[in-house]
This record gives C-alpha cells, sequence and structure tokens, in this order.
C-alpha cells in the first residue's frame, strides 16, 4: 500500500489553531446577532491582527474554525457561500487570505459538510409541503424524518452519497480554495464513512492538487480511512488520549505502546498530532499536574506528522469540556484585541512552545520520521526520532520525576530536567 504524503508544503507546516467565534467573542446565535440589527460586524481583522503573533509563536499555519455563515456555533451551517456576519464579510475574509499568504501563512478552512443547520435552505426545500423526491434525496432520514448527527436534530444530516450533493460539496471547496484556502478540515468526516469522501475529494484534488485534506476521525482504522476517502491525514485522536493518561498516570509505558500505533499510521500517511482543540478540555485543565504541560506540548510538536497547536495553549489557558448545552464555552473564549493584552503568567509557557516550535522547524525531516521507544520506565522513557533515509537522528528524552535524569541518546548522553523534556 503506498503512502500517502500530500502537497510538500505540508512537510514543514506548523498550524496555530482557532476557533474564530469564540476568539473575538461573536454573539451566541446568529438570532441574537439578528435582535442587534443584523448589521455585518466586521470582527476578523481581530485575527489577521494576530498573524504576527502566530510567527512569532513560531506557527506557519493558521487552522480556522467555521467562518461561513451558521446558526451559533458555526458547526450548524446556513451558507457555505457567505460569510458569517458576525465575523464579518468575504472582503474581510479576503483581507486575512491576503495578508497571511503575504506573510507566508498557510490558512486551512473548517469544512463542516455531514451535517448543516436545520434552517438551511436545504433542509427547509426538503421538507416543504411541495417538497419533490429530488428535494428529499439530499438529506439522510430515518423513516420519515430527517437525520440528526449523532442524535441533534437540528444537524441534519446530507447524503453525501448523492451526485447533487457531492457537485454542491466540490463547489464549496472549490470556490474557496480559488480564493485562496491551502487546506480543508472535514468535520465529522467519519459519520458518513471513507467511502463517501472519494469522489467528491478526486474531484477537488484534481482542480487544486497542491491543497491538503484533513479529516476529523475519532477512532477506527484510521489507515483505512485515509486510503478509502482520499483524504491525507486524520486527527491522530489515539496519541491525544496517550499522552494527558501516560502524563496524569506517570506511566509512560501507555506512551510507547501508543507510539507503536503510530509508527504504523506514519508509514501510511503524516497524522495531525496535537494536544488540545475546539472539541477537547484545554491541556492545561486536563493535566492532573501542570507541570507536565510542556512536555505534552513537546510530544505533541515533536513526533512525527503534522502538528497543531490549538490557540491558548501556549499561554496556558485553562478550560473544562462539559457534556451540556453550552459546554464547549470554556474551551473557546474570546481572546484579547491584541496580543499585547495577554496577561503575563503565559510567557514562561509561550517561550517554551517557541523553543520546541524552532526545534521542530530546525528538523523538518521529523514529519517523515519513524519513533521508537526504548528504556521506557514508568516516569522515564527515550524517543529516538529517525529520518526515512536514516540520515537524520534524534531522541526525545523524558522526565517525570523530581530530580534531573541522564539517559542514553543517539548522540551520547542525554540530560534531562526535572518534569521536563529534552531533544538531542
Amino acid at each position: 500500500m503506498t503512502a500517502v504524503t500530500g502537497p510538500a508544503w505540508v512537510d514543514t507546516v506548523v498550524w496555530w489553531h482557532l476557533y474564530p467565534l469564540g476568539f473575538v467573542g461573536a454573539e451566541r446565535t446568529a438570532a441574537e446577532h439578528a435582535g442587534q440589527g443584523g448589521a455585518v460586524v466586521h470582527r476578523l481583522p481581530r485575527v489577521t491582527g494576530w498573524l504576527d503573533y502566530l510567527l512569532q509563536l513560531g506557527a506557519n499555519g493558521l487552522l480556522l474554525g467555521p467562518v461561513l455563515a451558521s446558526t451559533s456555533h458555526g458547526y450548524d451551517t446556513l451558507d457555505h457561500y457567505r460569510v458569517d456576519p458576525r465575523l464579518g464579510d468575504e472582503d474581510d475574509l479576503r483581507e486575512l487570505l491576503a495578508q497571511a499568504r503575504d506573510k507566508g501563512i498557510r490558512v486551512a478552512f473548517d469544512g463542516v459538510f455531514n451535517h448543516v443547520s436545520e434552517d438551511h435552505e436545504i433542509v427547509r426545500r426538503a421538507l416543504a409541503a411541495d417538497a419533490t423526491p429530488e428535494d428529499r434525496a439530499w438529506l439522510r432520514w430515518v423513516g420519515e424524518y430527517p437525520r440528526g448527527f449523532e442524535g441533534n436534530l437540528d444537524l441534519v444530516e446530507l447524503d453525501l452519497t448523492h451526485p447533487p450533493v457531492q457537485d454542491y460539496v466540490v463547489d464549496v471547496m472549490s470556490r474557496w480554495l480559488d480564493a485562496g484556502v491551502d487546506a480543508w478540515r472535514l468535520d465529522a468526516a467519519f459519520a458518513p464513512g471513507a467511502d463517501a469522501w472519494r469522489p467528491i475529494l478526486d474531484r477537488v484534488r484534481q482542480r487544486h492538487p497542491d491543497a491538503w485534506i484533513l479529516a476529523e476521525v475519532i477512532q477506527g482504522d484510521y489507515v483505512d480511512f485515509v486510503h478509502r476517502s482520499g483524504v491525507h491525514s486524520v486527527t491522530q485522536y489515539e496519541l491525544w488520549k496517550a499522552v494527558w493518561s501516560s502524563l496524569n498516570d506517570v506511566n509512560l509505558h501507555e506512551l510507547a505502546w501508543a507510539l507503536t500505533r503510530h509508527a504504523d499510521f506514519c508509514a501510511a500517511f503524516r497524522p495531525q498530532t496535537f494536544v488540545g482543540n475546539h472539541d477537547v478540555t484545554r491541556i492545561a485543565s486536563k493535566l492532573t499536574d501542570v507541570r507536565h504541560v510542556g512536555t505534552a506540548a513537546a510530544l505533541a510538536l515533536l513526533l512525527p506528522g503534522v502538528p497543531s497547536v490549538y490557540a491558548g495553549d501556549e499561554q496556558g489557558f485553562t478550560g473544562e469540556k462539559l457534556d451540556q448545552p453550552g459546554g464547549d464555552d470554556s474551551v473557546r473564549p474570546p481572546f484579547p484585541e491584541s496580543p499585547d493584552e495577554l496577561l503575563p503568567h503565559g510567557q514562561a509557557l509561550l517561550a517554551e512552545h517557541q523553543r520546541i516550535i524552532h526545534l521542530r522547524r530546525t528538523h523538518p525531516w521529523i514529519t517523515r520520521a519513524t519513533a521508537t521507544a526504548r528504556d521506557v520506565a514508568g516516569a522515564t522513557a527515550a524517543v529516538d526520532l529517525t529520518s526515512p533515509e536514516e540520515d537524520h537522528r534524534l531522541t526525545l528524552g523524558l522526565n517525570l520525576t523530581d530530580d534531573q535524569v541522564t539517559l542514553a541518546g543517539v548522540h551520547g548522553d542525554l540530560p534531562v530536567p526535572a518534569h521536563g523534556w529534552a531533544l538531542g
């Protein structure tokens, strides 16, 4: 089975992942916005104002959450062709894309295609008294009722196997790629199944061969999904779980086991690695010992794959994901108008992230490396990183103890600080 690599630029990208509606403090719903007059509010320039901060962090990619018109949180799309008026208009978005391009920053969009808002015109048409069989064929059904994503009836699932729906998704993806977007994250890509994406993505990639496609997949056979769907990468949730769990339990054997799985994935494609995103508890809240936040970041950013940092994690933001209405709010907070207004307590962790990302950018071959754990104890371990050509080697040392330890690295003794990491 041939490995899936994607466009060459992905080898050197480090994403800064940002949830725009929360970032700019937008109204919670379109109805609330309409109640305040409904005029376009030009908030996207606030995101544009953080591009230099992204570069100072060391990142060179902006992974944007939903920016298209929606009913509330962005994942209940109302119009795939219009910018959410709570964020701004198309001129604001194009200016963001233009400034990102001028600064050498790649931009990824969050594509919500598995489902749409119950108020979307596609749904209204399918439920109308005079709906035709073709109108209804755009949706997935449970008996006489539209199917809701994971039981949420306000998120109505499209039938991505229906050719007109495929045409629609291809058109939307191509329209924004033409506008300057470099990549797509496919939200809930697992829901319609891998095979549903293949005819869509083959056409998109034919038009835009340099576009990178990332699929949200929580669990299952990642390799099979990549090869059947036509995506380049999937969200590596297995590694995410192993990182925080092994650090909390002071059990690096769990991480070592996860790395054997990760190696299999990396032989087939380049997974997206992360310890934070808009759907999970912040890593600074997830870890029982905050001294390990930097080590978690090192694992996300210095292991093979395509890494991302969730905006605010590099500052030590906290927030717990709750299974209730509004349960995402604490992990999707508003940010200050500018980076100058950030509180000073995050500076040490920011500096550590900058150091980690500098190392990653200095050794871009890590994207394609193999990672092998050895000398694993509960609280210490060495992870050897080897380039595909075996002409580059480094050791990532991990130490969860209260004292500095010295591990055997591929280039000699590797001192690793207490509750820290080292690369050498």
